[in-house]
């Protein structure tokens, strides 16, 4: 199957699961619940469950349904993540993939909330379906430690904090901070799909390495993309970093050293798993997907 049907057939599994794991509710606080699912169902790459799916499916690719909960519990933390990042006091940004931004229907109280909603949730989720993964509570409790410490002061908040209060304007420093704020979460996804297919330390850590250099390249094309691409693709205005004084890697090192960099770390994240022969394929190509893409 080539990767663009392997791909859509991954991304209508999510869709499907989120609708279940958050379907509409008609109680008295049900404005939360559509808020929440406002910007859940926004659209976007859906990158990080699709991601852990591809890692689960190299070690036990006969269970997929099993990973599920993992995935879309990432993807709620994701999209809280974003909810809270658009908001006044962070990147007070109007639009998001093309809509307005959560705080902008629904005001900023109900965005704050929906945020906190969808972090609750992605613990619920994993939670009400654990009899139905076929995982140990061992293993269970494992992937749920990753999920929370890559979200965490140590992880995607941490890296916001880092953000939000830049010490100095060096290479170091701001890789630092998106293998916390961008880094984290991919690294997660790919450490649970690991862990929960059963891969030995050494093919983890080869994951992880992945995962890292992954990482890193997907804020540089952001990056780049933030002075290259068309506003109708990003589906968010363009220019905003440099409207903003932003730390990124264009910034700093310039649009062509920054396109060198990209292609240099995927490289390096395709190098890492090299050792799984054909089974590696889909994170290649995952690679190179997002290398290339346009938002």
């Amino acid at each position: 199957m080539d990767f663009k049907n392997w791909y859509e057939i991954k991304l209508k599994k999510i869709e499907e699961y989120l609708e279940t794991y958050l379907p509409c509710c008609e109680n008295r606080q049900k404005k939360i619940y559509e808020s929440m699912r406002y910007s859940l169902n926004a659209g976007g790459k859906r990158i990080r469950p699709i991601l852990m799916m591809a890692v689960f499916e190299i070690f036990r690719s006969y269970d997929e349904d099993s990973i599920m909960p993992f995935a879309c519990a990432l993807e709620m933390i994701h999209t809280y993540s974003l909810i809270h990042d658009d908001l006044p006091a962070m990147d007070d940004d109007d639009y998001r993939r093309g809509k307005l931004t959560n705080h902008k229907v629904y005001g900023e109280a109900m965005a704050i909330l929906a945020g906190d909603g969808l972090l609750n949730k992605s613990v619920e989720t994993v939670l009400q379906n654990r009899s139905l993964t076929g995982l140990s509570p061992e293993v269970i409790l494992r992937c749920l430690e990753i999920l929370m410490a890559s979200s965490g002061t140590e992880g995607m908040i941490g890296g916001q904090v880092v953000d939000m209060f830049v010490e100095e304007r060096s290479l170091e420093y701001l890789e630092y901070m998106h293998r916390l704020k961008t880094g984290a979460l991919i690294r997660a996804a790919c450490q649970i799909g690991a862990t929960a297919g059963g891969a030995s330390e050494e093919e983890t850590y080869k994951i992880t390495q992945y995962s890292d250099y992954l990482g890193l390249a997907f804020q540089i094309k952001d990056d780049i993309l933030d002075v290259t691409a068309q506003e109708s693709d990003l589906g968010k205005p363009t220019g905003s970093d440099e409207k903003n004084d932003k730390l990124t890697y264009v910034a700093l090192l310039g649009l062509k050293e920054s396109e060198s960099l990209l292609q240099r770390y995927t490289g390096q994240a395709i190098e890492s798993i090299k050792y799984l022969g054909d089974k590696s394929q889909r994170l290649v190509e995952i690679a190179e997907y997002l290398l290339e893409r346009k938002k």
